[in-house]
């Protein structure tokens, strides 16, 4: 039996690891980006952090650049009930999924 093998083999019979946290960033494509303003600065939403909660359901928050260049502050924003927007979120719950399930163990 390889090491990992066996690892998973005796984690089987203990209690399953406490998971406390399941996230995601996925990448906006263009066509979907959106603006939205704060503290009077517009930013241009590119990335989705989507979190799976522990009662199933997915949360997810958008951060993005400021629309007139620059850094600006890691702030984040609501994504907007868009039916194209849940979809993505969706969809990359669901790919997300698949890699994770997929794994190959540590190097």
């Amino acid at each position: 039996m390889s090491s990992d093998a066996s690892t998973r083999a005796r984690m089987s019979s203990d209690a399953p690891p406490d998971v406390t946290a399941l996230a995601i960033n996925v990448a906006v494509p263009e066509a979907l980006r959106w603006t939205d303003t704060r503290r009077g600065e517009e930013f241009t939403l590119t990335t989705l952090n989507i979190r799976l909660l522990p009662d199933g359901r997915l949360a997810a928050k958008a951060y993005g650049r400021p629309t007139a260049g620059g850094r600006g502050a890691y702030v984040s924003f609501r994504v907007p009930d868009r039916p194209e927007l849940a979809a993505l979120v969706a969809a990359a719950a669901d790919r997300a999924a698949a890699l994770w399930a997929a794994h190959r163990g540590l190097d």
